[in-house]
C-alpha cells in the first residue's frame, strides 16, 4: 500500500511505463498504417484522398504515402525504440494535420455517444509526451547511447 501511495518516481517504473505506452500506441497506430498500405491503391483513387487531403499542394498517392510512411513505418520503429524522437515528428506532423486540416480543429465533439475526443488529438498529445521523455530505458536508443 505505502507504494501506491508514495509521490517518489522509480526510474525502472518510469522505463517500464514509457515502454508500455510506447508498444500499445505504436500497434495501434501500426494498424491504421498496415490497412493503408494494404488497400494503397484503392484509397489514393477515393474521393477523400483526391478531394479532401491535399498536402503541400498535391493530393491523392503523396499525402497517402507521407501517411503510409508515418503511420506504419515510424510506428515500427517506436515500438521498437529506435530512432524514437525522429520518428515522432512524422507522426505528429501526421496527427497535426488531422486535427488542422481534416477536423478543422475540433477536439472535441458532441458524438453519437455523447461528447467525444477527437483520437488524432489524444494520438498528438501522447506523441508530444513521448517525444519530452524520449523512449525509456527498454528501447534500442538507450542500448545504442550506453555504447
Amino acid at each position: 500500500m505505502k507504494k501506491l501511495l508514495s509521490t517518489t518516481i522509480e526510474p525502472i517504473h518510469l522505463s517500464i511505463g514509457l515502454l508500455l505506452i510506447r508498444i500499445i500506441i505504436g500497434v495501434v497506430m501500426a494498424f491504421y498504417g498496415y490497412e493503408k498500405l494494404i488497400h494503397f491503391n484503392e484509397m489514393a483513387a477515393s474521393d477523400f484522398w483526391a478531394k479532401n487531403v491535399s498536402f503541400l499542394g498535391m493530393t491523392g498517392k503523396f499525402p497517402l504515402a507521407l501517411t503510409v510512411f508515418a503511420e506504419f513505418f515510424c510506428s515500427l520503429f517506436l515500438i521498437l525504440g529506435l530512432f524514437t524522437r525522429l520518428s515522432l515528428i512524422p507522426l505528429l506532423i501526421c496527427m497535426g494535420y488531422i486535427i488542422v486540416a481534416i477536423a478543422e480543429f475540433s477536439v472535441i465533439y458532441k458524438g453519437d455517444n455523447g461528447i467525444e475526443v477527437n483520437t488524432a488529438f489524444v494520438y498528438f498529445v501522447i506523441y508530444l509526451a513521448l517525444l519530452l521523455t524520449g523512449p525509456g530505458k527498454y528501447s534500442i536508443d538507450a542500448k545504442i547511447g550506453t555504447k
